[in-house]
């Protein structure tokens, strides 16, 4: 007919198809490292202990984990985090290892970022505060990690517990050193005949099956770890898509064995790759209840 025109059927090339592949493979890696990767997600969980001190209901602990200053965490971002946890105003903060980051490729060495990750951890405000070392820790160099963070303030549990009393009670915090890297002994770790609730720091969470087994794993009431970063990327349908060993059994969240319940937090920092994809960096504020 005069004056029609002739629409042409778009053509799905190769050339396009690497075009469209290329642009959302950058987008997401953008979002994944630059957004997700700072999107903190603030989790509050409940823990109900059995027999818990009357003084010691409605305690609430921040657990915070993997740093990893400053390969890929930057300053900044470890100050807002920080900040955010004094805002929270928790009776304990407990960081359980991986400050550093081995094999680091970053501008600051080693030494410089345990240093430099004590003095922005001493800003905290809680009351009390105490750490246990992770698998990076241990490789860069485990003495110097507990000195840059015991000479401001932040004490290291390495096969140690000592007591927490509030108003006549008391409560068990316990940390072993890392099961990965070095030599965890739970003899030393924990108390014989403990008064009160125990709760042990370890940094690897498969180690919780280690615990269990051991003749006074029936005392811990609640466990702590991180290392598995909750897999750093997980896709749909597919989970975690790498986790490291004694990550892969209990790779984030909240898990019962029994008596004892073991929390894997997320962490803070990445390894490998500086992403993140459907699992958010983590502050976890737990509430001691009365079971």
């Amino acid at each position: 007919m005069p004056g029609s025109q002739s629409v042409q059927p778009s053509r799905f090339t190769r050339r396009n198809f690497l075009i469209g592949s290329g642009t959302t493979a950058a987008a997401l890696a953008l979002y994944s490292g630059e957004i997700a990767r700072h999107e903190v997600d603030i989790v509050h969980r409940p823990i109900a202990i059995t027999n818990l001190p009357a003084a010691f209901n409605g305690y609430r602990i921040v657990q915070l984990s993997d740093i990893h200053l400053d390969e890929y965490t930057e300053p900044f971002f470890l100050e807002r985090i920080i900040s955010k946890v004094n805002t929270l105003n928790p009776d304990l903060v407990l960081l359980t290892g991986d400050f550093v980051t081995h094999g680091s490729i970053t501008f600051i060495a080693g030494k410089y970022a345990a240093h430099r990750c004590a003095e922005i951890i001493a800003t905290l405000t809680a009351p009390l505060r105490f750490g246990i070392l992770g698998n990076h820790d241990v490789a860069v160099d485990a003495p110097m990690v507990v000195e840059a963070l015991s000479s401001r303030g932040t004490p290291v549990l390495v096969n140690r517990y000592l007591p927490i009393e509030r108003n006549g009670d008391r409560l068990w915090l316990c940390g072993v050193d890392d099961p990965g890297q070095s030599t965890p002994d739970l003899d030393l770790a924990l108390p014989t005949k403990p008064d009160g609730p125990v709760i042990l720091m370890a940094h690897e969470p498969d180690y919780a099956d280690t615990v269990m087994a051991h003749p006074r794993g029936h005392l811990v009431d609640l466990m702590l770890s991180g290392h598995s970063h909750g897999g750093q990327i997980r896709l749909p349908f597919l989970g975690p898509l790498i986790l490291p060993p004694l990550g892969e059994k209990y790779p984030e969240g909240h898990y019962r064995f029994n008596r004892m319940q073991l929390y894997v937090n997320r962490g803070i920092g990445t390894v490998g790759l500086p992403l993140r994809l459907n699992c958010p960096p983590e502050i976890t504020v737990i509430t001691l209840q009365s079971a």
